[in-house]
């Protein structure tokens, strides 16, 4: 794994999320995944879906309050099946945007939101390692 170039594009993508966000919101399936996005400097509105109500009137809510959002749940079976059922109970009605999750599932290691913080600061210190090491020669 090219650990420099994981890293830039993984800024690359934050930096566009942070700026999708400032005016879409982004679901997520609980309060940790939330505060990892705001630990990676995601400061928009976060939607957690674990409001206590069913999806069929978590999704009437987004509907009646949102025209886009981006679904980031995990990409584990759980998130999966999350996203899915969000999105067919969206479709016609909200604009669904799923490319940030794909990337995240596509070009780490972890499988939740909740680790992308601590994913991305391993990916920093094996930068770091190598860097150390060629100081050395």
């Amino acid at each position: 794994m090219n650990y420099e170039k994981t890293l830039e594009d993984f800024e690359k993508i934050l930096m566009e999320l942070r700026e999708e966000n400032k005016s879409i919101p982004i679901i997520v399936e609980g309060e940790k995944d939330k505060q990892a996005l705001q630990k990676l400097g995601i400061e928009g509105d976060i939607i957690s879906y674990n409001l206590g109500m069913s999806i069929a009137n978590f999704c009437d809510m987004i509907a009646q309050n949102h025209k886009n959002v981006i679904i980031l749940t995990d990409w584990d079976r759980k998130g999966g099946f999350l996203c899915s059922t969000i999105r067919k109970n969206l479709e016609g009605r909200v604009k669904i945007n799923t490319e940030f999750r794909k990337f995240f599932a596509k070009n780490s290691t972890t499988r939740t939101i909740e680790g992308l913080p601590s994913w991305l600061d391993m990916v920093k210190s094996k930068i770091n390692e190598g860097k150390k090491i060629l100081s050395i020669f």
